[in-house]
């Protein structure tokens, strides 16, 4: 009987203990996020909800508007045991709400069995503003004459600070820079690949809200063909050029062609994506003044945007196309700054080489190649015409020579543009003047 009566003892003692580990092993309430946090929303951008509970998992989560004296749910929902994390997409659009002030109430609730059952909750409040109006844009340059393969730079105001802006080339958005006068400054370009009948540029605006426009540009397009090469490559040349420099990037190919063929094709296209990266982030006002300066006494072996055909034991290997402007004069012959910016790449850059990469401002960059040293380190302020290295065979070079690059915003664009003093003044100076900006001529 005293047996008994022990092992009724423990049994309740067990039970007792796992009731209160049921109703005391979740003390925590969820954890709320919600995007954005607070400011402008939109109909056209959806907010988000997040609930995450690792104990016994969330069991409901509510969003609601409070505007003018109404109320408005949004979101109610319920999850089963277990359900550690969830995220709903909330859209304003057909919810009724009005442009002006906002107050969002999100509440969620866990499975924890503590207060008979109702379980932990949590409340977070948010301050917002409804704008449905997308910003209005004016734009303040009349015409722009754009060369296949060359740049324009586009000036407008906008009616309020966005979130993001710039001018829209197909897929592809060229970033403004605000300016002390308020006006956006924005270079763009006319791809040496796009065909010209699909070039619409156009100014877009995106508000905080989410809220955008465009407006359509007034622009002129010349024509350009760009002379085709061939190339022969060597057995040579893939021996003591490609193998030695490249193989031990690549040591699985042991075809010297595989090789080259790896390297012209992928690593090129690697590399462009590194340029194109690295010409996102730019000074937001100018640091050059005048034309650019050339590699003084130099032949041009190669071209800018020239298709180029190679060629092995005769027969046709691949096809690539030449993206600035070769350079030769004289061996190891020192590289000029082509104009006063900032070093924001100096190192090796695969088919490059060598490589140093000035930022000039407002989204405009050079780029200096196949260098056989270099003198400057990134961060540097350069004045035009300051020595950054000198002229080499690094990278994917067949002979001693620079390659140079200008860019717009990581695109290449033809470099002859930009040592033309009168095509500067006519489309780029004059038309930061009208940004309100003061402009050297030298």
């Amino acid at each position: 009987m005293r047996k008994v009566k022990l092992l009724v003892l423990l049994l309740i003692v067990a039970v007792l203990i796992w009731g209160g580990y049921l109703l005391l092993r979740d003390l925590s309430a969820p954890i709320l996020a919600l995007n954005p946090t607070g400011g402008p929303v939109s109909a056209k951008r959806p907010l988000t909800v997040t609930a995450e509970d690792a104990g016994v998992g969330v069991k409901s989560l509510q969003l609601t508007a409070v505007q003018g004296g109404r109320t408005i749910e949004l979101l109610n929902r319920d999850y089963p045991v277990g359900t550690a994390r969830v995220s709903e997409t909330v859209a304003l659009a057909g919810t009724g709400l009005q442009e002006g002030p906002l107050e969002l109430q999100l509440r969620a609730i866990d499975h924890a069995r503590i207060r008979f059952g109702s379980g932990n909750a949590v409340e977070q409040t948010g301050s917002f503003v409804v704008d449905n109006q997308p910003p209005q844009i004016s734009v303040l340059t009349t015409h722009h004459n754009v060369n296949q393969g060359g740049a324009a730079v586009a000036v407008y105001t906008l009616s309020e600070e966005p979130a993001r802006t710039g001018v829209k080339v197909g897929e592809r958005l060229f970033p403004a820079y605000r300016q002390a006068s308020g006006a956006f400054v924005c270079f763009f370009a006319l791809p040496w690949n796009l065909p010209p009948a699909v070039f619409v540029p156009k100014v877009l605006a995106v508000d905080r809200a989410g809220n955008e426009r465009t407006a359509g540009l007034n622009y002129h397009i010349i024509a350009r063909t760009f002379p085709a090469d061939k190339i022969n490559i060597t057995p040579q040349f893939l021996e003591t050029k490609i193998v030695p420099d490249f193989q031990q990037f690549f040591p699985e190919f042991t075809s010297p062609l595989e090789l080259f063929l790896k390297v012209n094709r992928d690593l090129r296209k690697e590399n462009i994506a590194k340029v194109l990266e690295i010409g996102q982030q730019s000074a937001p006002a100018p640091l050059w003044s005048g034309s650019f300066q050339r590699q003084p006494n130099a032949a041009v072996p190669g071209n800018f945007a020239q298709p180029r055909t190679y060629l092995h034991n005769g027969l046709i290997i691949d096809h690539q196309t030449h993206l600035g402007i070769d350079l030769a004069s004289t061996a190891q012959a020192p590289v000029p700054a082509a104009n006063a910016g900032k070093v924001v790449y100096a190192a090796d850059l695969g088919i490059y080489g060598q490589c140093v990469i000035i930022d000039h401002g407002l989204g405009l960059q050079t780029l200096y190649g196949h260098l056989s040293q270099i003198d400057v380190k990134v961060g540097d302020t350069l004045s035009k015409g300051q020595i950054i290295g000198r002229t080499g065979t690094s990278g994917l070079a067949g002979g001693d020579h620079l390659h140079f690059d200008v860019l717009v915003a990581g695109q290449q664009v033809n470099p002859i543009e930009w040592w033309d003093p009168h095509w500067i003044k006519d489309n780029v100076t004059d038309k930061l003047i009208s940004a309100g900006m003061t402009v050297s001529p030298n």
